[in-house]
């Protein structure tokens, strides 16, 4: 295990309950909030893998992981990421805040032993989707949107839910076309969510 995995698990005693297990390692890392947003996730997960016919138990163990990176600070994920041999782009260089599904990606196969590269690839797109993005994937992206985790109604909700009366992808297109719509005030436009935003665009015609 890479030393920095190994400085954060030192002081979690960790058991066979991966849910449990999550939990643990990160109200001990006082990500308190982030543990109940990422049990909010893997219920919802749950829910619409049943609805899309995905598999519900890899949907709600993706959800379970996605935020499990909240653990590394902010402004401590590109030097973290590099160590960790985790390619950056130079959007995640100018806001580390979207490197942190490739870091849970890497700590749910390291820490929390995920070999289901299924579940892998879905926590480490969860934020911006991708091309060639699977139910799976697709499933968690939308899930971790319904589980919102700030305060009041989602600005997107209604977008999302009449999107997903239509289909899964749809769903997740509305989101992302939500965002394109207001490219010109985000922080940086992801090259994953524009290059999803572009395959559903033209699948979904």
């Amino acid at each position: 295990m890479h030393p920095i995995f190994q400085e954060l698990t030192a002081s979690v005693e960790f058991t066979h309950d991966l849910k449990r297990n999550v939990q643990l390692f990160l109200t001990t890392h006082h990500c308190s909030e982030t543990a109940d947003h990422c049990m909010d996730v893997g219920a919802e997960a749950r829910r619409v893998a049943i609805r899309f016919g995905a598999d519900p138990d890899a949907a709600e163990t993706a959800g379970w992981l996605h935020d499990i990176s909240a653990v590394i600070p902010n402004k401590d994920r590109i030097e973290a990421a590099r160590q960790l041999q985790i390619e950056v782009l130079p959007e995640e260089e100018q806001f580390p805040m979207i490197i942190h599904q490739k870091l849970s990606k890497a700590m749910a196969r390291d820490i929390f032993q995920i070999t289901d590269q299924a579940i892998l690839d879905a926590v480490g797109c969860h934020t911006t989707l991708r091309a060639g993005s699977t139910l799976l994937d697709q499933v968690l992206f939308v899930a971790d949107k319904i589980a919102w985790d700030q305060t009041g109604v989602p600005p997107f909700q209604k977008e999302l839910n009449d999107g997903l009366e239509q289909s899964l992808a749809h769903g997740a297109f509305a989101y992302i076309d939500y965002l394109w719509q207001r490219k010109e005030t985000l922080k940086v436009v992801h090259p994953w969510l524009k290059d999803a935003h572009e395959e559903l665009r033209l699948q979904l015609k």
